[in-house]
């Protein structure tokens, strides 16, 4: 055997990835019979700044549930459903709703968890599962022909499948491999995403709160989120502010302390920024019907509405039923047929999600005359039409309905 053999590997199906949506994928193969095989850039064990994707939604414990019986529960009990959600308008409450306490027999309607942990049950959902992890293996380039996917990796390794799904993330090689661009829009001004320790001995009622035009913050925007063993605290910054001012250590403190009960600017385990992001993929699959995207490598959206982790989850999923399909089709144009109408679905959920995110940032920053008057009315008549309150609440994070919310992949 020469040097050359050694180092070349082949497997039925790949994923790129041991993120959320990776690990999705292989549990999905695994589901239908399929051997999985993940490889992963980053070594085992890897340390995962910030608690990131943290909400969960009731669609996607489902999907988790149907090809990892039990994973979905045990998300959601280690998860937080917070039993009270409430929305003010410059320091009046104009919305509150109360959450009803979950049956621990069905699925929550939610659940609030850092992605680290949600990552540590999937894991060992993967390894009870027999799925086999290549650590330590950037991958450097991925080609296609009509019989397979050939991998070559930064290791100096060689691998081949007859399929692969890219999971690979934002900056995916795999999609950048193939030629397939990104297209979309990002939001001139920034966002500062707080994490905070939360202080067991004397914690904070549970509670999600949105602010609109916070009064201690000259009318930014301030969102709450609790999760378990912590609080996310969201602050949008005007076009002309700049993010260092905010995102500082001492620039943090400064304005936490306003918004937030103090003791928590000495408790803070995370800062970042990001802008508010509309970018789909051009292509979800390659001109071979041999790859297909999930995930953050064929969309990128802001937090606001979960629906980075909560469309990765169901684009894993529909690339594995269409790959399991194309592995047992009698020929070849049945497969490809697969992989092309599964790749077409989930790039409409994405177009979908970015319609409903380019909603939420003109609700959420209400740039145009329209928008300021409709959010201050709406506001004014919140007591008296409480669906109006409801409008403010749910603004911010678009509409709910569309084929990402929905588990029939």
């Amino acid at each position: 055997m020469n040097n050359s053999e050694a180092n070349s590997f082949h497997r039925p199906v790949i994923v790129v990835g041991a993120g959320p949506v990776g690990m999705t994928a292989a549990l999905a193969l695994r589901r239908h019979g399929i051997p999985a095989t993940i490889l992963e850039a980053e070594p085992e064990g890897r340390m995962r700044p910030g608690s990131r994707a943290i909400y969960i939604h009731k669609a996607t414990l489902k999907l988790l549930e149907e090809i990892s019986p039990g994973l979905g529960f045990k998300l959601a009990q280690r998860g937080l459903v917070w039993p009270l959600k409430r929305t003010l308008f410059r320091g009046k409450e104009v919305y509150r709703r109360v959450y009803a306490t979950p049956d621990p027999k069905e699925l929550p309607p939610f659940t609030s968890l850092p992605q680290t942990e949600i990552e540590a049950f999937m894991l060992q959902a993967c390894k009870d599962a027999g799925v086999e992890f290549v650590w330590n293996t950037p991958v450097s380039d991925v080609k296609t022909d009509d019989r397979r996917v050939t991998i070559a990796t930064e290791t100096g390794q060689v691998w081949t499948a007859e399929y692969v799904v890219g999971a690979d993330g934002s900056r995916s090689v795999v999609r950048k491999s193939l030629g397939i661009k990104m297209e979309g829009a990002r939001s001139p001004n920034a966002f500062v995403v707080v994490d905070v320790k939360e202080d067991p001995d004397n914690p904070l009622p549970l509670e999600r709160i949105f602010h609109y035009q916070h009064p201690a913050m000259g009318g930014r925007n301030v969102l709450y989120v609790p999760f378990t063993g912590g609080w996310r605290i969201d602050l949008q910054l005007f076009e002309g502010d700049d993010p260092d001012d905010f995102s500082s250590t001492e620039g943090v403190k400064a304005w936490l302390r306003k918004v937030f009960d103090p003791k928590y600017a000495e408790r803070i385990t995370w800062v970042s920024t990001y802008q508010f992001l509309q970018v789909v993929a051009e292509e979800f699959t390659d001109p071979n019907y041999r790859v297909l995207l999930a995930g953050e490598s064929c969309h990128l959206f802001a937090p606001f509405g979960a629906r980075g982790l909560n469309s990765g989850v169901p684009d894993a999923v529909a690339a594995v039923k269409a790959i399991n399909t194309a592995l047992n089709a009698r020929e070849a144009a049945a497969g490809q047929q697969a992989v092309m109408i599964a790749a077409d679905k989930r790039k409409k959920a994405a177009m979908h999600n970015r319609a409903n995110a380019g909603v939420a940032l003109n609700h959420l920053q209400g740039n145009s005359f329209e928008m300021r008057v409709k959010r201050y009315w709406a506001a004014a008549l919140a007591p008296m039409m409480p669906k109006l309150g409801r409008w403010l609440d749910e603004g911010p994070y678009g509409p709910k309905a569309g084929p990402s919310a929905s588990s029939k992949y």
